[in-house]
Protein backbone atom coordinates (compact mmCIF):
# COMPACT_ATOMS: atom_id res chain seq x y z
CA UNK A 1 0.00 0.00 0.00
CA UNK A 2 1.44 3.39 -1.02
CA UNK A 3 2.00 6.39 1.24
CA UNK A 4 -0.37 9.29 0.55
CA UNK A 5 0.54 12.93 1.24
CA UNK A 6 -1.92 15.78 0.70
CA UNK A 7 -1.12 19.50 0.83
CA UNK A 8 -3.83 22.00 1.71
CA UNK A 9 -4.08 25.68 2.63
CA UNK A 10 -5.33 29.06 1.53
CA UNK A 11 -4.35 30.61 -1.78
CA UNK A 12 -0.89 32.11 -1.86
CA UNK A 13 0.36 30.11 1.11
CA UNK A 14 3.08 28.36 -0.89
CA UNK A 15 1.41 24.94 -0.89
CA UNK A 16 2.32 24.15 -4.52
CA UNK A 17 5.98 24.99 -3.93
CA UNK A 18 5.97 22.80 -0.81
CA UNK A 19 4.33 19.95 -2.75
CA UNK A 20 7.08 20.32 -5.35
CA UNK A 21 9.80 20.24 -2.68
CA UNK A 22 8.23 17.14 -1.12
CA UNK A 23 8.45 15.44 -4.50
CA UNK A 24 12.04 16.67 -4.83
CA UNK A 25 12.89 15.00 -1.51
CA UNK A 26 11.31 11.71 -2.60
CA UNK A 27 13.13 11.65 -5.96
CA UNK A 28 16.50 12.62 -4.45
CA UNK A 29 16.17 9.85 -1.87
CA UNK A 30 15.26 7.16 -4.37
CA UNK A 31 11.70 6.81 -3.16
CA UNK A 32 9.25 5.97 -5.88
CA UNK A 33 7.55 5.58 -8.21
CA UNK A 34 5.63 8.78 -7.40
CA UNK A 35 2.18 9.89 -8.49
CA UNK A 36 1.78 13.68 -8.39
CA UNK A 37 -1.81 14.94 -8.46
CA UNK A 38 -2.58 18.58 -9.18
CA UNK A 39 -6.14 18.85 -7.85
CA UNK A 40 -6.20 22.65 -8.07
CA UNK A 41 -8.17 24.08 -11.02
CA UNK A 42 -5.51 26.82 -11.12
CA UNK A 43 -2.98 24.19 -12.11
CA UNK A 44 0.74 24.89 -11.80
CA UNK A 45 2.26 21.86 -10.06
CA UNK A 46 3.48 20.58 -13.43
CA UNK A 47 5.34 23.84 -14.02
CA UNK A 48 6.95 23.59 -10.57
CA UNK A 49 8.15 20.08 -11.46
CA UNK A 50 9.20 20.87 -15.02
CA UNK A 51 6.63 18.43 -16.40
CA UNK A 52 4.34 19.27 -19.31
CA UNK A 53 0.90 18.47 -17.90
CA UNK A 54 -0.58 17.91 -21.35
CA UNK A 55 -4.32 17.24 -21.35
CA UNK A 56 -6.14 17.96 -18.09
CA UNK A 57 -9.04 16.08 -16.53
CA UNK A 58 -11.30 19.09 -17.18
CA UNK A 59 -10.55 19.22 -20.90
CA UNK A 60 -10.78 15.44 -21.24
CA UNK A 61 -14.25 15.50 -19.64
CA UNK A 62 -15.34 18.25 -22.03
CA UNK A 63 -14.25 16.08 -24.94
CA UNK A 64 -15.92 13.03 -23.43
CA UNK A 65 -19.23 14.88 -23.01
CA UNK A 66 -19.09 15.97 -26.64
CA UNK A 67 -18.05 12.57 -27.98
CA UNK A 68 -19.96 10.20 -25.71
CA UNK A 69 -22.54 9.42 -28.36
CA UNK A 70 -19.65 7.94 -30.37
CA UNK A 71 -18.53 5.43 -27.75
CA UNK A 72 -16.73 2.61 -29.61
CA UNK A 73 -18.47 -0.77 -29.82
CA UNK A 74 -17.76 -3.04 -26.86
CA UNK A 75 -17.28 -0.12 -24.42
CA UNK A 76 -19.67 0.91 -21.71
CA UNK A 77 -19.77 4.61 -20.88
CA UNK A 78 -17.85 3.99 -17.65
CA UNK A 79 -15.22 1.79 -19.32
CA UNK A 80 -14.68 4.32 -22.11
CA UNK A 81 -14.33 7.16 -19.58
CA UNK A 82 -11.71 5.15 -17.68
CA UNK A 83 -9.89 4.52 -20.97
CA UNK A 84 -9.93 8.24 -21.77
CA UNK A 85 -8.68 9.10 -18.26
CA UNK A 86 -5.42 7.33 -19.04
CA UNK A 87 -4.76 10.03 -21.63
CA UNK A 88 -4.33 12.64 -18.89
CA UNK A 89 -1.40 10.92 -17.16
CA UNK A 90 1.87 12.72 -18.00
CA UNK A 91 4.61 10.13 -17.54
CA UNK A 92 8.29 10.65 -16.69
CA UNK A 93 10.99 8.31 -15.42
CA UNK A 94 10.32 8.90 -11.71
CA UNK A 95 7.09 10.91 -11.56
CA UNK A 96 3.68 10.57 -13.19
CA UNK A 97 1.42 13.62 -13.09
CA UNK A 98 -2.37 14.03 -13.26
CA UNK A 99 -3.73 17.57 -13.57
CA UNK A 100 -7.35 18.49 -12.92
CA UNK A 101 -7.40 21.85 -14.69
CA UNK A 102 -10.51 23.65 -15.83
CA UNK A 103 -13.11 22.56 -18.32
CA UNK A 104 -14.58 24.85 -20.93
CA UNK A 105 -18.06 24.78 -19.42
CA UNK A 106 -19.54 26.44 -16.33
CA UNK A 107 -17.02 26.70 -13.52
CA UNK A 108 -18.23 23.90 -11.30
CA UNK A 109 -15.48 21.48 -10.37
CA UNK A 110 -17.60 18.94 -8.51
CA UNK A 111 -17.78 16.41 -11.36
CA UNK A 112 -14.11 16.72 -12.43
CA UNK A 113 -13.13 16.37 -8.77
CA UNK A 114 -15.25 13.24 -8.37
CA UNK A 115 -13.81 11.66 -11.51
CA UNK A 116 -10.27 12.65 -10.53
CA UNK A 117 -10.69 11.14 -7.06
CA UNK A 118 -12.04 7.82 -8.34
CA UNK A 119 -9.31 7.53 -10.97
CA UNK A 120 -6.54 8.64 -8.61
CA UNK A 121 -7.67 6.19 -5.91
CA UNK A 122 -7.45 3.38 -8.44
CA UNK A 123 -4.15 4.54 -9.96
CA UNK A 124 -2.41 5.27 -6.65
CA UNK A 125 -2.23 1.56 -5.87
CA UNK A 126 0.56 1.32 -8.46
CA UNK A 127 2.80 3.89 -6.74
CA UNK A 128 4.89 3.91 -3.58
CA UNK A 129 4.04 7.58 -2.94
CA UNK A 130 1.21 9.87 -3.94
CA UNK A 131 1.49 13.63 -3.42
CA UNK A 132 -1.69 15.68 -3.95
CA UNK A 133 -1.67 19.47 -4.26
CA UNK A 134 -5.22 20.48 -3.38
CA UNK A 135 -7.13 23.55 -4.46
CA UNK A 136 -6.92 26.62 -2.24
CA UNK A 137 -9.34 26.91 0.65
CA UNK A 138 -11.58 24.26 2.18
CA UNK A 139 -14.05 23.30 -0.55
CA UNK A 140 -12.20 20.08 -1.41
CA UNK A 141 -12.53 18.97 2.21
CA UNK A 142 -16.29 19.47 2.28
CA UNK A 143 -16.53 17.42 -0.93
CA UNK A 144 -14.44 14.73 0.80
CA UNK A 145 -11.89 14.62 -2.01
CA UNK A 146 -9.08 14.54 0.57
CA UNK A 147 -9.32 11.42 2.70
CA UNK A 148 -7.53 8.15 3.37
CA UNK A 149 -4.42 10.31 3.75
CA UNK A 150 -1.30 9.26 5.63
CA UNK A 151 -0.08 12.85 6.08
CA UNK A 152 -2.13 16.02 5.56
CA UNK A 153 0.02 19.14 5.48
CA UNK A 154 -1.99 22.28 6.24
CA UNK A 155 -0.03 25.29 5.03
CA UNK A 156 -0.23 28.85 6.32
CA UNK A 157 1.73 31.81 5.08
CA UNK A 158 3.35 34.12 7.63
CA UNK A 159 0.09 35.90 8.51
CA UNK A 160 -2.68 35.91 11.11
CA UNK A 161 -5.29 35.19 8.42
CA UNK A 162 -3.32 32.17 7.26
CA UNK A 163 -3.06 30.77 10.77
CA UNK A 164 -6.79 31.20 11.31
CA UNK A 165 -7.47 29.42 8.02
CA UNK A 166 -5.36 26.52 9.30
CA UNK A 167 -7.54 26.35 12.43
CA UNK A 168 -10.71 26.22 10.30
CA UNK A 169 -9.28 23.47 8.10
CA UNK A 170 -8.37 21.42 11.18
CA UNK A 171 -11.92 21.88 12.46
CA UNK A 172 -13.47 20.73 9.17
CA UNK A 173 -11.23 17.64 9.06
CA UNK A 174 -12.48 16.77 12.55
CA UNK A 175 -16.15 17.50 11.80
CA UNK A 176 -16.15 15.42 8.61
CA UNK A 177 -14.26 12.61 10.33
CA UNK A 178 -11.88 12.37 7.38
CA UNK A 179 -9.42 9.48 7.50
CA UNK A 180 -6.18 11.37 8.06
CA UNK A 181 -3.46 9.60 10.02
CA UNK A 182 -1.19 12.62 10.57
CA UNK A 183 -1.92 16.35 10.43
CA UNK A 184 1.10 18.61 10.21
CA UNK A 185 0.87 22.40 10.33
CA UNK A 186 3.47 24.24 8.29
CA UNK A 187 4.17 27.99 8.25
CA UNK A 188 5.79 29.23 5.05
CA UNK A 189 7.40 32.46 3.82
CA UNK A 190 8.86 33.12 7.28
CA UNK A 191 11.53 35.87 7.19
CA UNK A 192 14.10 35.40 9.97
CA UNK A 193 11.75 34.26 12.77
CA UNK A 194 8.03 34.00 13.50
CA UNK A 195 6.46 37.34 14.28
CA UNK A 196 5.50 37.50 18.00
CA UNK A 197 1.87 38.26 17.04
CA UNK A 198 1.71 35.09 14.94
CA UNK A 199 3.32 33.08 17.74
CA UNK A 200 0.67 34.46 20.09
CA UNK A 201 -2.14 33.55 17.69
CA UNK A 202 -0.79 30.02 17.22
CA UNK A 203 -0.72 29.62 21.01
CA UNK A 204 -4.26 30.97 21.36
CA UNK A 205 -5.52 28.47 18.78
CA UNK A 206 -3.55 25.58 20.28
CA UNK A 207 -1.56 25.05 17.09
CA UNK A 208 2.00 23.72 17.16
CA UNK A 209 3.75 24.00 13.77
CA UNK A 210 5.55 20.87 12.63
CA UNK A 211 7.66 22.87 10.22
CA UNK A 212 8.77 26.42 9.46
CA UNK A 213 9.71 27.10 5.83
CA UNK A 214 11.88 30.20 5.57
CA UNK A 215 11.58 32.77 2.83
CA UNK A 216 13.94 31.56 0.12
CA UNK A 217 15.09 33.87 -2.65
CA UNK A 218 16.21 30.86 -4.71
CA UNK A 219 12.65 29.47 -4.80
CA UNK A 220 11.37 32.88 -5.96
CA UNK A 221 14.08 33.04 -8.63
CA UNK A 222 13.28 29.54 -9.90
CA UNK A 223 9.60 30.48 -10.06
CA UNK A 224 10.28 33.65 -12.06
CA UNK A 225 12.62 31.86 -14.46
CA UNK A 226 10.23 28.87 -14.67
CA UNK A 227 12.93 26.45 -13.59
CA UNK A 228 11.79 23.19 -11.95
CA UNK A 229 12.07 23.10 -8.17
CA UNK A 230 13.49 19.60 -8.56
CA UNK A 231 16.73 21.28 -9.67
CA UNK A 232 17.13 23.46 -6.57
CA UNK A 233 20.49 22.94 -4.85
CA UNK A 234 20.74 21.08 -1.55
CA UNK A 235 21.88 24.35 0.04
CA UNK A 236 18.48 26.01 -0.55
CA UNK A 237 16.95 27.07 2.78
CA UNK A 238 13.50 25.87 1.73
CA UNK A 239 14.89 22.53 0.55
CA UNK A 240 16.64 22.00 3.91
CA UNK A 241 13.46 22.84 5.85
CA UNK A 242 11.25 20.53 3.76
CA UNK A 243 13.82 17.72 4.02
CA UNK A 244 13.65 18.02 7.82
CA UNK A 245 9.85 18.05 7.64
CA UNK A 246 9.84 14.89 5.53
CA UNK A 247 11.67 13.00 8.27
CA UNK A 248 8.74 13.81 10.58
CA UNK A 249 6.22 12.83 7.90
CA UNK A 250 7.72 9.47 7.07
CA UNK A 251 8.67 8.38 10.60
Amino acid sequence: MGFNIAVSGKGGSGKTSIAGLIIRYLTKNGKGPILAIDADPNSNLGESLGIDAGKTVGLMLDEFQRDKINIPPGFTKEAYLEYKMNEVVAETKQIDLITMGRGEGPECYCYPNLILKKFADSLAKNYDYTVMDNEAGMEHLSRRTTQNIDALLIISDHSIKGVRTVARIKEIVSQLKLVVHKQLIVISFVPSALDPLITEELSRLGIEPAGIIPWDEEVREYDIKQKPLLDLPDTSKAVTAVNELMVKILN
